[in-house]
């Protein structure tokens, strides 16, 4: 199980959306993605626990989260293989770390938690709730926003996480996270690329069946 949570080594810079529910992470992940013609992991607790509550109609429970975690580092592991020097992550690992204390008495399994914490990234994008909230089977904190993006920062501060706060609209944000993205490619030279040819975008979003999202900013 240690080595299914084990975060593979990739010269790449890796980017991790990070903050509450409902704050705005899959719509930047997107938009980054596309802007940086590379691949985004989706975050794979949301695939998992919505066949749950559709086949069982139960909402995650503490024996889900190591499953999730699992999950998780597959899809980062596979897609990091097709990254064109960045990968965009929907979430990690210190995300359902911080969940696991929120939700199940303030602990976490050894296991998650030890990866949690091994596990490293270039940069966290730290996504505040000055968004509006949008409902689904899976949310369920509307009036506890404040307190979990505490419990998010928390996280970033204590594990010494290098990030940066996102507020505003979406152009606001994504104009942030390239800025400060683009100072960390400046520095690295030496990455791998998937591909300088525009033509392998299709494979950069097999993943995702290419929404047909308009990217127009």
């Amino acid at each position: 199980m240690e080595k299914k949570l084990r975060q593979h080594q990739a010269n790449i810079v890796k980017v991790v959306l990070f903050g509450p529910e409902s704050s705005g992470k899959t719509t930047l992940s997107k938009h980054l993605a596309r802007h940086y013609n590379t691949v985004w992991v989706a975050e794979y607790a949301r695939e998992y626990l919505q066949d749950k509550w559709n086949n069982k109609r139960k909402t995650c429970e503490n024996s889900d989260l190591l499953p999730i975690a699992v999950g998780q580092m597959k899809l980062e592991n596979k897609l990091a293989k097709n990254a064109d020097r960045v990968l965009i992550c929907d979430t990690d690992l210190l995300e359902t770390k911080v969940y696991s204390e929120e939700y199940y008495g303030g602990t976490t399994d050894p296991l998650l938690e030890k990866a949690a914490i091994e596990n490293s990234y270039d940069l966290y994008l730290l996504t505040y709730i000055d968004t509006p909230w949008e409902a689904d089977d899976l949310r369920d904190r509307p009036d506890e926003r404040l307190e979990m993006f505490r419990s998010f920062e928390n996280a970033l501060k204590e594990n010494n996480r290098p990030y940066i706060l996102l507020k505003g609209n979406k152009i606001k944000r994504l104009q942030t996270a390239v800025k400060a993205i683009d100072k960390l490619l400046e520095n690295r030279s030496d990455l791998d690329s998937f591909s300088d040819n525009l033509d392998d975008l299709d494979l950069h979003f097999l993943h995702h069946n290419s929404d047909q999202q308009n990217y127009n900013y």
